[in-house]
């Protein structure tokens, strides 16, 4: 499963209203591509979902997860952190073994080098 938390919600209907977009079809949408220091990469962008994304809503807000990339954020939890390495959605990710500097990209457990 999937978690998008309660301040990650909040941000994303105050990013939705900010931008005047429709909150009724408009979300966060996530998926996992190549790419990364460290071989994967989160790719995130705002707007309607695409042809079978899953759907997680909370208080509302949507986040729509590219269907492929399913399996590897099983278990991550979506938050919005403003700190001063800089403000946005960050990926919790527990099936990740390693993760760059900035936490946008990560190397699974399953191609991990033990």
């Amino acid at each position: 499963m999937i978690t998008l938390s309660a301040n990650a919600s909040a941000q994303l209907h105050l990013l939705v209203r900010e931008k005047n977009l429709d909150a009724g079809s408009t979300g966060l949408r996530l998926a996992v591509e190549r790419g990364g220091c460290a071989g994967l990469q989160y790719a995130m962008s705002v707007g309607a979902p695409e042809a079978d994304d899953v759907t997680i809503e909370r208080d509302g807000a949507r986040l729509y997860v590219e269907a492929g990339s399913v399996a590897q954020l099983d278990g991550c939890v979506i938050d919005y952190e403003d700190g001063l390495s800089g403000a946005g959605f960050r990926v919790n990710n527990p099936n990740a073994v390693r993760s760059c500097g900035c936490g946008t990209s990560f190397e699974p457990a399953a191609t991990s080098r033990t």
